[in-house]
C-alpha cells in the first residue's frame, strides 16, 4: 500500500472581475413582480355618427388615418331633400304672386278710401290679407332653411383629433340616422391591464410598473384601479409616457409590484462557476473558502448588479475577493 499523500492545491479563479472589497451578507428588501399582459387603449374612443339618413356618396378616411377635430370624414346625400326644396320654392313662387296681387288690391283700396268710395273695413281686410301672405312667405323661407340645414348635416365630421380605429361602412351604403360611420380614438393612449384578484390588495394608484416593449424596457405609473372585480380579475389603467397609438389593442408585457420581502444578496461579480456549480468566497475562521450557493434572480440595487441567494449563505457571512482560494 502506498504512503498517504497530502497536497495543498492553490486554485486561481478568473471568472470575471473580482470583488474589490469584502461584503457582509445581510437581508435586503426585495419587490416581487407579477408579469401580466396589458392592452393599449385610446383614452377617448368616440364614434362619428351620421345625422342624416341617405346614401354614402363619399368616404375619405380608412383605418389608421390620422384626423383633426372637425375634419370631413364622409358625406351622405338624401335625394328627397332636393325635391322638398323644389316644392318649397314652387310654393313660395305661388304665394309671392298672390302677395303681389294683394298689394295691388290694397293700393287701389287705399286710393278709393281717400276718395270716400270704399269703407275702412274693406281696406283693413285687404291689409290683413297682405300680412298673411307675407307671413306664409316667411314660413316657407324658414322651412327651406331647415331642409338646407338637413342637407348640410350629411357631412360627417371627426369628433376629436386622433387616429381612425374602425370604419364599419363602405361607399355606396345606405346609412340610417345615428349609424356609426367611423370610430376615432383620441386624447392619447394608456395601458389597460387585468390582474388576478388575489393581487388586488397590493395594487395602489401611483405604483411604478415596468413595461417590456420593442423599444426596450420602460417604466409607467399605475393611474387607476377599478373597484369592480369581474371573472376573478381586477382591471387597472397604467400611464406610460410616449406610448405609441399606432396599434390600439396591442398586447404588451407588464410587471407589477405585488409584494415585498427580504432576501440575501451578493454582488454578481463575486460569484464564480466551476463544473456547473456556483460559488462565492467566504472569510472563515480557518481562512478563505469557497461556499456553494444556489443563485436566483438578478436585481439592480444602487446601480450595482446583485444576485439573490436562495440557499447557501446566512446573514452575517463575509464575502471576500475570490482571487486565490486554497483547498486541501
Amino acid at each position: 500500500m502506498s504512503r498517504p499523500f497530502h497536497a495543498l492545491l492553490f486554485v486561481t479563479l478568473l471568472a470575471g472581475p473580482a470583488l474589490a472589497n469584502p461584503f457582509t451578507v445581510s437581508p435586503v428588501p426585495v419587490t416581487d413582480w407579477k408579469a401580466v399582459y396589458g392592452t393599449v387603449e385610446a383614452r377617448d374612443r368616440i364614434p362619428a355618427r351620421a345625422r342624416l339618413g341617405g346614401t354614402l356618396v363619399e368616404l375619405s378616411v380608412a383605418e389608421g388615418d390620422e384626423v383633426t377635430a372637425g375634419q370631413e370624414l364622409a358625406r351622405i346625400v338624401d335625394d328627397k331633400l332636393d325635391f322638398q326644396l323644389q316644392a318649397i320654392a314652387a310654393q313660395r313662387e305661388a304665394v309671392s304672386a298672390q302677395l303681389a296681387n294683394a298689394e295691388t288690391d290694397l293700393k287701389r283700396g287705399e286710393d278709393l278710401l281717400a276718395q270716400g268710395v270704399t269703407t275702412t273695413q274693406r281696406v283693413e281686410a285687404l291689409r290683413t290679407q297682405v300680412d298673411v301672405l307675407k307671413g306664409q312667405i316667411a314660413a316657407l323661407d324658414a322651412q327651406a332653411e331647415v331642409v338646407t340645414q338637413q342637407s348640410r348635416e350629411g357631412v360627417v365630421l371627426a369628433p376629436v383629433a386622433g387616429r381612425v380605429l374602425d370604419v364599419p361602412v363602405t361607399k355606396g351604403a345606405v346609412i340610417m340616422p345615428g349609424e356609426v360611420v367611423a370610430v376615432v380614438g383620441g386624447g392619447g393612449t394608456f395601458l389597460r391591464i387585468s390582474v388576478p384578484e388575489r393581487h388586488a390588495a397590493a395594487l395602489d394608484a401611483g405604483d411604478t410598473i415596468r413595461l417590456a416593449g420593442a423599444e426596450g424596457d420602460q417604466t409607467g405609473t399605475l393611474a387607476r384601479v377599478y373597484p369592480l372585480i369581474e371573472g376573478g380579475r381586477v382591471t387597472a389603467d397604467v400611464e406610460i409616457e410616449g406610448l405609441s397609438d399606432a396599434f390600439v389593442g396591442a398586447r404588451l408585457l407588464v410587471r407589477l409590484p405585488v409584494a415585498e420581502r427580504t432576501a440575501l444578496m451578493v454582488p454578481k461579480d463575486s460569484i464564480v462557476t466551476r463544473a456547473g456549480l456556483d460559488f462565492v468566497a467566504l472569510q472563515t475562521p480557518d481562512g478563505v473558502a469557497l461556499r456553494s450557493i444556489v443563485p436566483g434572480e438578478v436585481h439592480e440595487i444602487d446601480g450595482v448588479a446583485m444576485v439573490e441567494v436562495i440557499t447557501g449563505l446566512v446573514a452575517g457571512d463575509i464575502v471576500v475577493p475570490a482571487t486565490e482560494v486554497a483547498h486541501d
